[in-house]
């Protein structure tokens, strides 16, 4: 299959990785941070101010950090030193900060109950949560909130709570391409329940040091191109497909079916692949070869004429939007 598009998409955003602590224990990870080392951390108030006020043009604020982590009578108590009482709590304070700094929150934190998720939409545009893959696989063996029931259930309960919502698929971990092919119905299957899947991410494995899938290899890219290119085929024709162009190279991927590069930061790093510096908008319009580069929000048009977004975005989402619901110019 060889697309033709006129142009593809991108967000520019602020990515704050509130947290590296997290209760799963992925093979692959090399973000998370044990609870008592000294390199795990919570980033306070202030810090993330000083993000928020060098924005550079950015319209999202990207929250992720480690999944639970606020189960572990450690990170409880940092918390607490804080005035929070959960990291949910916390995050609503520093969505409302974002707010107040011009910025539209995109929350991507891990499985979520329907209450948490309910709580935290008035104050996303759009949140996120990566299937990763149906399968059971030995990577996630110690990584509770990785078995696909629980992520299956929260996405699930986003769409009963009409919250546009960004999942995808992590290429490369030991599952099989039948596995791939049964995620993407999974994700089709969703989409035609509930109709709020927005995106899906398919993002290929990179090895990171000092982590137990150190030594495994990457997928090819013949692998990846017929993983978007079948990803096309079972998707609905509104649900776009994100390829992270700090990971691969996104013009032949967008030949094959891709038509979002997903969110560009000038300010901050891809914390999850430091090793892997964001393309400069100018860049991104030299490796497109004369496809139209476009920005857009956290949250696509779709649903912005649907008005899904939570209401205390709102404002900010008709401010920045024009009348096809991409990014105004100026």
């Amino acid at each position: 299959m060889i697309c033709d598009p006129d142009y593809v998409t991108f967000s520019r955003n602020i990515f704050i990785p509130v947290s590296n602590v997290c209760r799963n224990s992925c093979k692959y990870c090399g973000f998370k941070r044990p609870v008592e080392s000294k390199e795990a951390y919570l980033l306070g108030e202030e810090e993330i101010r000083h993000l928020f006020e060098m924005k550079m043009g950015a319209t999202e604020a990207l929250f992720t950090f480690g999944e639970r982590s606020d189960e572990m009578p450690t990170f409880k108590r940092w918390l607490e030193a804080k005035g929070y009482s959960s990291m949910i709590e916390y995050l609503v304070h520093l969505s409302r900060m974002a707010i107040d700094h011009g910025l539209i929150p995109h929350t991507n934190i891990g499985v979520l109950s329907y209450d948490e998720l309910k709580i935290l939409k008035p104050y996303n545009a759009s949140m996120g949560l990566m299937l990763e893959s149906t399968a059971i696989l030995d990577v996630h063996k110690d990584s509770p909130g990785k078995d696909p029931s629980a992520r299956i259930r929260t996405i699930e309960d986003a769409g009963r709570l009409k919250i546009p919502f960004t999942t995808g698929l992590l290429i490369g971990i030991g599952e099989s391409s039948d596995d791939r092919i049964e995620s993407l119905n999974m994700i089709k299957e969703l989409h035609e329940r509930f109709g709020h899947i927005q995106e899906v991410i398919l993002q290929p494995f990179t090895p990171k040091p000092n982590t137990p899938m150190s030594n495994h290899s990457s997928p090819s890219s013949e692998v990846f191109k017929k993983t978007v290119s079948i990803a096309r085929d079972i998707l609905p024709e509104k649900v776009h497909i994100q390829v992270p162009p700090n990971l691969v190279s996104p013009y032949e991927l967008v030949k094959c079916g891709a038509s979002d590069l997903g969110g560009i930061s000038e300010l901050t790093i891809d914390y999850i692949n430091p090793e892997s510096r964001w393309p400069s908008e100018r860049e991104l319009r030299t490796a497109m070869k004369g496809i139209s580069l476009i920005e857009r929000l956290p949250v696509y048009p779709l649903f912005i004429k649907k008005k899904w977004y939570g209401r205390f975005t709102a404002g900010l989402v008709k401010e920045y939007a024009d009348d096809s619901g991409l990014r105004a110019s100026g």
